[in-house]
């Protein structure tokens, strides 16, 4: 650019530049949107990487199920370093009252917690609170467990076999993130309470873990490595600190790249916003460009001295944008404290900043560069009369603008968590905001038409809808595009609480029962049975067998876990819940082949959910083997069936015909259907016939779902109410 370019521009810059304040308002929310999220974002993932050890409870995390760690498992963690074990079960607490609760039973031994510490309240450390006294021994318990038993510290009660007494409230727990969900309030003890209480033997369900704090100068990932190398057959789960917490890392990135997509769909609405700002701008320095054209200008020196015009305001634009977008984290932080679930260091980080600042950028030059090329082509003419549907020309601004819309969608694509799910989120917008810009044309055709129609004050507003520069074709595609984000979230927010609330309560169970013996199974019908006060039917009662296992062959090979489908993956590197069924149930689609026929007592046969299947290459007539109850199992599959997970059915992905585990005393599960009331006196009475027996209130899971939406569901309905504001935006622009 010459220095004419530059003077000739700050000449203009200098007799002002009303009309650009929806430009820059545009583009201020648009990045002020993505700047938020993504700072916000990054601000937890610094704070579970800061706290990365705390979280995990050590520099490895070594966890079993249902068994415990052999000789060899222990004497390998031990030359690593200092190795903290626990042990968690889910048992019935009972309170004097007869309040019974199911609970997150957790046995930690001496040395934890490794890394971190436990917050208590009532006592002065873990030691003093978890001690004997009196006899008994201490426990520290989460207040949503002496809130609903109506415990205070120094009360006694029952955990499963255990008699503890409270002698502190635990306020928080450095390894709870990396836990993840729990079916109930947690209780903490010794670990060498749980041993002879029979609730660790092998085969029962329970979770143990190994931590450890590694000795100076060793590589933890490559010890994990080691360890799954070693031992991966075994059933081990390794992570290391930089996976301490994978779950709360994958929510973080889905919903920063979902309020992030809002916001740069606000940045594609308000674009209109930005092309109609600049046209107008141009439209009244016509004179001005002509008279330069008249004078032997160039379209080169028409081009660069308002592209210079526009790129400052566009600058300054994007950066009202990333001061907003990097001050709201941190009122965030002012605000919640020390409230979050998840740790947060929220700070000003330069990376998701730049990152919306090149969205914005992107977006500025997309919506703005076809108006500066028109504004280019102005003839000398313009002079002497109004150069009116003057067409953009083929150039360099035109192919500049391309490259920018296209380099909208590629980083888009590119900083997103799934690029599929990008791509098809961007071909949406894309489809929407041209439905939207035909709809404007067909407004500003039928306006045309129907003005003959009309007089006075109608036919002059139908004449404008229908000009040149009528506001129906830039208004109608942002302001649909914001309306249609707006919408789009709520109905979503909508459905997702409306499956919560009102679906799922009359589909889904309201109780579950779990470690029912196998040998007393009819007698535990007809307790609860008794203790609801009404008839069990097959439409509100569902009992079966349960017994856990692993798939260790498919087609007569061991199973290559990198073959499977990743979606499909935990069924194939973890022990999984099993059933047997003498014949096809009510429920469930056939997708392929057929059940067996009640008392079949052939060869091993299963039957499989269509997605576990299909990602294991499996389909009816192939083979699997199972290892379950101490043996390897070798079945045909028989069957492939549609499982409604949320349902009231036999929701079980593997289902074998029962002379398969004929012989064995399975432990049943049950689900029931029955009001509040009744589900009150059915906890209470089993609390004294069968002790052992764990309760879940699928009822009280759907609240706490319906109140983490309502939690989420502020911050969203938040970014999509940007995009509607940017429509807002446009209309006002094309109405100045």
């Amino acid at each position: 650019m010459s220095p004419l370019s530059f003077r000739l521009a700050a000449r203009e810059l200098r007799s002002g530049v009303r009309g650009f304040g929806i430009f820059l308002a545009c583009l201020a929310l648009g990045v002020a949107a993505i700047a938020s999220a993504s700072s916000t974002a990054e601000a937890f993932r610094r704070g579970l990487a800061s706290q990365s050890r705390e979280i995990l409870g050590g520099d490895l995390a070594v966890s079993i199920e249902n068994r415990n760690f052999t000789p060899a498992e222990r004497a390998a963690f031990a030359k690593l370093g200092t190795v903290s074990y626990t042990a968690r079960v889910r048992v019935m607490a009972q309170a004097p009252s007869g309040d019974r609760r199911l609970v997150d039973l957790r046995g930690a031994d001496a040395n934890y917690p490794l890394a971190g510490s436990v917050e208590l309240a009532g006592a002065k450390n873990l030691t003093e609170a978890l001690a004997d006294r009196d006899g008994l021994p201490g426990a520290a318990v989460e207040p949503a467990l002496m809130d609903r038993l109506g415990l205070k510290i120094g009360d006694r009660f029952e955990a499963g076999p255990l008699t503890l007494v409270v002698r502190a409230t635990m306020l928080r727990q450095p390894d709870s993130v990396s836990r993840g969900f729990v079916l109930g309030p947690r209780v903490l003890v010794r670990r060498e309470l749980l041993d002879p209480t029979g609730l660790l033997q092998p085969g029962l369900p329970s979770d143990q873990s190994a931590r450890i704090a590694m000795s100076a100068g060793r590589d933890p990932v490559a010890a994990g490595k080691a360890l799954k190398a070693a031992f991966g057959e075994a059933g081990l789960s390794v992570r290391d600190r930089s996976e301490a917490a994978p779950g709360a890392r994958r929510l973080i990135d889905q919903l920063e790249y979902f309020l992030g997509f809002i916001g740069l769909a606000s940045l594609v609405a308000g674009g209109l916003g930005v092309a109609g700002a600049v046209s107008a701008y141009l439209a009244t320095r016509e004179p001005s460009i002509a008279v330069l054209k008249a004078l032997g200008a160039d379209g080169a020196l028409i081009r660069n001295v308002y592209l210079i015009q526009i790129g400052l305001l566009a600058t300054l634009g994007v950066l009202i944008g990333l001061l907003i977008g990097a001050a709201v984290p941190l009122l965030i932080g002012q605000i919640a404290g020390s409230a979050l679930p998840i740790p947060a260091l929220f700070a000003i980080y330069p990376l998701p900043l730049v990152k919306a600042g090149v969205f914005g950028l992107l977006a500025a030059a997309a919506f703005s560069l076809l108006p500066l090329a028109r504004a280019r082509a102005t003839p000398p003419s313009a002079l002497f009369r109004r150069a009116l549907g003057v067409r953009a020309p083929f150039g360099l601004e035109t192919v500049l603008a391309g490259l920018s819309g296209l380099g909208l969608a590629a980083l888009a694509v590119a900083t997103a968590p799934t690029p599929v799910a990008a791509g098809i989120m961007i071909a949406g917008v894309i489809v929407a905001f041209a439905a939207l810009w035909g709809l404007g044309l067909l407004a500003a055709w039928l306006a045309g038409k129907l003005r003959g129609l009309a007089g006075g004050p109608v036919r002059i507003g139908l004449a404008n809808l229908a000009g040149p520069r009528s506001a129906a074709r830039t208004a109608t595609p942002a302001i649909g595009l914001g309306v249609a984000l707006l919408a789009c979230v709520v109905l979503i927010q909508s459905s997702l609480l409306a499956q919560v609330r009102d679906v799922a309560p009359k589909s889904a169970p309201a109780m579950v029962f779990t470690e029912i013996p196998g040998d007393q199974a009819m007698a535990f019908d007809a307790e609860v049975a008794r203790a609801a006060g009404v008839p069990l039917t097959p439409e509100t009662w569902l009992r079966l067998p349960f017994a856990t296992g692993r798939i260790v062959a498919l087609k007569g090979q061991p199973v290559d876990i990198k073959a499977i489908k990743p979606s499909e993956r935990w069924a194939f590197d973890n022990d999984v819940s099993l059933t047997v069924l003498p014949s096809a149930p009510q429920e469930g689609e056939v997708i392929e082949g057929a059940w067996w026929p009640s008392g079949y007592a052939g060869p091993p046969l299963v039957a499989l959910e269509v997605d576990l299947a299909q990602g294991a290459g499996l389909k009816a007539g192939d083979t699997l083997t199972i290892s379950v109850l101490g043996r390897d199992l070798e079945a045909k599959v028989a069957v492939l069936r549609k499982v409604e997970f949320g349902g009231f059915g036999p929701n079980f992905s593997i289902v074998l015909d029962p002379k398969s585990l004929e012989g064995a005393v399975l432990r049943n599960i049950a689900i029931a259907r029955l009001d509040r009331a009744a589900e009150s006196r059915v906890t209470r009475a089993l609390g004294k016939s069968f002790p052992a027996v764990n309760v879940i209130s699928v009822r009280e899971q759907l609240e706490a779902a319906a109140g983490l939406f309502d939690r989420l569901a502020l911050a969203i309905r938040g970014a999509a109410g940007v995009a509607g504001l940017a429509g807002l935006l446009v209309l006002a622009g094309a109405i100045a």
